[in-house]
């Protein structure tokens, strides 16, 4: 069933652009995003973005740009890579230059996508937005953000456990010690609080 829903939204994003996806592309994207290498990164993942999307679309400025980006950001995921992102990106605007979209669109999907590496702030209202949602679930319920952190170790799982630990607690100190995690005043005020709750928590576990 989640399959069939986001086959009818990948075709409704496109019907918005007045134009047809490349034959086979959501298969192919959605047959990536359930690679087995994947644990959080996966479907789960995808859905959680775009159901989120949905509740902030009003805050879009191209709500196509963005869901477009949703679907492509971590389209190619290899756990020992560290190009995932700009490959994701590539892919997109190949797939999408093929379909018969403008370069200024595909140009602004390449950069939506390339700002979820967080390692550079959000230079425009929908790179916020985007960012934001994928950064949702650190911000999760703690029964979703307890899936999620078993999630990460088991993609993560070939990496000696001690260094495992130095590198999460680095990364999720890194989210906590930003003045604000979330920029879109809508989802700072849903998730902040606790996204803060659930960072300090699990760096205190490791």
């Amino acid at each position: 069933m989640p399959h069939q829903r986001n086959l009818a939204r990948w075709l409704a994003v496109w019907a918005t652009l007045n134009l047809a996806p490349p034959t086979g592309l959501c298969e192919q994207l959605l047959r990536a995003w359930d690679e087995p290498q994947r644990h959080y990164h996966t479907q789960q993942h995808l859905t959680e973005c775009l159901t989120l999307f949905d509740t902030l679309c009003a805050h879009a400025e191209q709500p196509a740009d963005i869901e477009l980006a949703v679907w492509f950001h971590d389209a190619i995921y290899d756990v020992h890579g560290h190009d995932n992102e700009a490959r994701s990106a590539h892919w997109a605007v190949q797939a999408l230059a093929t379909g018969g979209v403008d370069a200024a669109r595909c140009q602004r999907v390449h950069d939506l996508i390339m700002v979820t590496c967080h390692t550079a702030l959000p230079a425009s209202p929908d790179q916020a937005l985007l960012v934001d949602i994928d950064l949702a679930i650190l911000g999760a319920p703690a029964a979703r953000f307890a899936e999620y952190t078993r999630q990460i170790d088991a993609e993560y799982a070939w990496v000696p456990p001690e260094m495992y630990a130095v590198k999460r607690r680095s990364v999720l100190q890194g989210f906590l010690d930003r003045e604000q995690i979330y920029t879109t005043p809508a989802v700072a005020q849903r998730l902040e609080q606790r996204a803060r709750n659930n960072l300090a928590e699990a760096i205190s576990s490791l």
